[in-house]
């Protein structure tokens, strides 16, 4: 039954034109991966110009299908569920006001809609050379700038992505000992099908976007994928 609304529901909204092409949460044929990579493509192709462009991550405390076009934004917003980017160029001061003014009118629309902003998890992102790295507000409180987990992936403001390499195999190492400390069995097909279901699935969220380009990262991961081999070889196999 949840099915065939959820349809419907998607078709009158298609129909008529009421989603975006910012929304990418609860979209078919759209995802995290399709939201990070066309954000960070426009994001690479204005560094690589020379822009400094500010991006604030706007989260919010329920995940809401939400309609922006009530709030006449005026800089760039992508979105997936409760996931929201705000960006600009900060070139000059009238692009760090447009960003400011446009956070006050997301409070403003958070407040007439009682949607509440999870503001501790709010963070802004300075990139390009010579970014002036502008401070802004969300209502009455401060925005700080810190390397941000961008619908989980970690993300500087060198654009490295050595952070999300090490925080990926950090992940599946710790879930990988839970495994080996739980299971008593240490035959191959289990010890596969687990590292399949929990370990691999870290290691390989997003990696298209952020997919290791240095030696030591490419070692990081496999070191990750040779202790899994070590579990299923620390006992001899089961004789057919």
């Amino acid at each position: 039954m949840k099915q065939i609304l959820l349809e419907d529901m998607s078709k009158h909204m298609e129909g008529r034109k009421m989603i975006r092409e910012g929304q990418h949460g609860f979209t078919k044929g759209k995802s995290c991966l399709t939201n990070l990579v066309v954000f960070y493509d426009v994001v690479t192709a204005s560094v690589d110009k020379g822009r400094a462009k500010d991006f604030i991550y706007v989260d919010f405390c329920k995940t809401l299908p939400l309609n922006w076009r009530d709030c006449g934004i005026e800089c760039t917003l992508t979105k997936s569920a409760g996931d929201t980017k705000l960006s600009g160029a900060v070139d000059s001061l009238e692009g760090k006001n447009a960003i400011q003014r446009d956070l006050d009118r997301l409070e403003e629309w958070a407040c007439k809609n009682l949607v509440k902003f999870s503001k501790a998890k709010c963070k802004v992102l300075h990139l390009g050379w010579g970014n002036p790295q502008y401070q802004y507000r969300l209502g009455d409180e401060g925005i700080e700038s810190s390397p941000e987990k961008d619908l989980g992936v970690l993300v500087d403001e060198k654009l490295d992505m050595s952070w999300q390499c090490a925080l990926a195999a950090q992940k599946a190492n710790c879930i990988l000992d839970c495994i080996k400390r739980s299971m008593a069995s240490r035959l191959r097909e289990v010890i596969l099908l687990l590292y399949s279901a929990l370990v691999r699935a870290h290691m390989e969220y997003c990696v298209l976007l952020w997919g290791p380009q240095q030696k030591k990262h490419m070692n990081l991961l496999e070191w990750v994928l040779g202790r899994a081999t070590k579990c299923w070889n620390t006992f001899p196999m089961k004789k057919s």
